[in-house]
């Protein structure tokens, strides 16, 4: 029998420390949708002013919405009075046509959050678990105990290279699975699971069961994207963001992308209602600009592989990340690391349990990562200046899955 794990236990979230968030909250029916956002703060050691200090704790993008986007915020606040439901049609046929698909197919929502935790609601159930990887973004477990479902945590394949979805061991871990939940890039790690193994998941998932491929990095590394599983028709939905590499995770938008018929039952529990204004005109903007998506990502790229080739030349691995986080091994309880660098105002991310001596690191600013690297080696100290990085610890390599009831 697989042991029994609180769910709030991937990134060492208490009880307590979550449910500032839900204040009011008696029962898991009240739940809030979990976002990026509420784990990053309830993980950090302590208050920390938003104002004051250095986060790159909650995979935000520092720059912020593109200047096209910030200008069609400013034009769109004197009809901010009305609800220009035009505006929204717009956006989706302006995503539909850069990407050929039907406008039937994209959902509008506020961030990739709400279609996330509603798919999980509406395709999992006491009889049908949810399968996700390990580490591997938290939010979708949330949903799945207010469905009630079983929770599959599997490994990643191969932590000490790749550190990929085990897509074999998802789809032999519930032969009755509703929801597989595939991060591409993954959260934490920022690696990508190559496009053929996505393949194997929607060819061979369990009948009915929806293989729901979270695209929230996507634009920041080279991966095909999967939009093509929903043209042909496939038990897939895809999300979308424009919190990321758009830097508008403040500002909320985001798409489900999916068939009609499966779009119907996530909408059900929620979403289609009226959207920002303000949203809806930065969001155009920034899919207009032809230039955005390969500069920023460039900016940010450039700025990762700096920082990973110093922690490497410090003798320290990380994860062979393709996005704008990774995962750092401090080969100490990393908790330690944390709270001694939140000490000097410098926030980084959370821990998971299956890599306890690891901390996820957002990509900052340039200047944020160099103060990052002045206040690492504080902490550390300097004599493992020179080591070769290390494996990573053979149990990592290979566990079985957990299950979470």
């Amino acid at each position: 029998m697989y042991p029994t794990v609180d769910p709030l236990a991937p990134s060492g979230i208490s009880r307590r420390s979550f449910f500032r968030f839900a204040a009011g909250a008696s029962a898991l029916a009240s739940l809030p949708i979990v976002t990026e956002a509420h784990l990053a703060y309830a993980d950090r050691p302590k208050f920390a002013d938003p104002n004051k200090g250095i986060h790159i704790d909650a995979n935000e993008n520092p720059m912020g919405p593109s200047e096209g986007a910030r200008q069609a915020i400013v034009n769109i606040v004197p009809r901010g009075g009305r609800y220009l439901f035009n505006g929204e049609a717009e956006l989706v046929e302006i995503f539909a046509k850069q990407e050929g698909l039907s406008v039937e197919s994209i959902a509008p929502f506020a961030g990739s959050s709400e279609p996330l935790h509603y798919t999980v609601l509406a395709f999992t159930s006491k009889d049908r678990p949810l399968v996700v990887a390990d580490p591997g973004y938290e939010a979708p477990m949330w949903a799945a105990k207010v469905s009630g479902a079983q929770i599959l945590k599997v490994p990643l394949a191969d932590p000490k290279g790749e550190a990929k979805h085990d897509v074999r061991a998802m789809l032999a871990a519930a032969s009755n699975a509703g929801v597989i939940y595939i991060c591409n890039p993954n959260n934490p790690t920022g690696t990508c699971t190559p496009r053929s193994d996505i393949e194997y998941v929607v060819a061979n998932a369990p009948k009915d069961a929806v293989v729901l491929i979270d695209e929230a990095y996507i634009h920041l590394c080279d991966a095909p994207r999967s939009l093509d599983f929903v043209k042909e028709g496939k038990n897939v939905i895809v999300l979308r963001t424009f919190s990321k590499l758009y830097g508008m995770a403040g500002i909320r938008m985001g798409f489900a992308v999916g068939r009609p018929d499966l779009l119907a039952k996530i909408t059900a529990f929620g979403g289609m209602n009226a959207l920002p204004v303000t949203a809806v005109a930065a969001a155009k903007a920034s899919l207009l600009d032809a230039d955005l998506v390969p500069t920023r990502k460039k900016i940010v790229a450039d700025t990762r592989v700096e920082t990973i080739a110093w922690l490497k030349s410090q003798g320290f691995a990380t994860t062979p990340s393709e996005s704008n986080c990774f995962m750092l091994d401090v080969r100490k309880p990393g908790k330690e690391v944390q709270a001694a660098l939140a000490a000097k105002d410098m926030y980084v991310g959370r821990i998971w349990p299956a890599w306890p001596n690891s901390l996820r690191i957002t990509v900052g600013t340039p200047d944020e990562m160099a103060a990052f690297r002045k206040d690492f080696t504080a902490v550390m100290g300097s004599n493992t200046a020179g080591l070769a990085p290390p494996e990573l610890p053979r149990r990592l390599q290979r566990t079985p899955f957990t299950h979470l009831s």
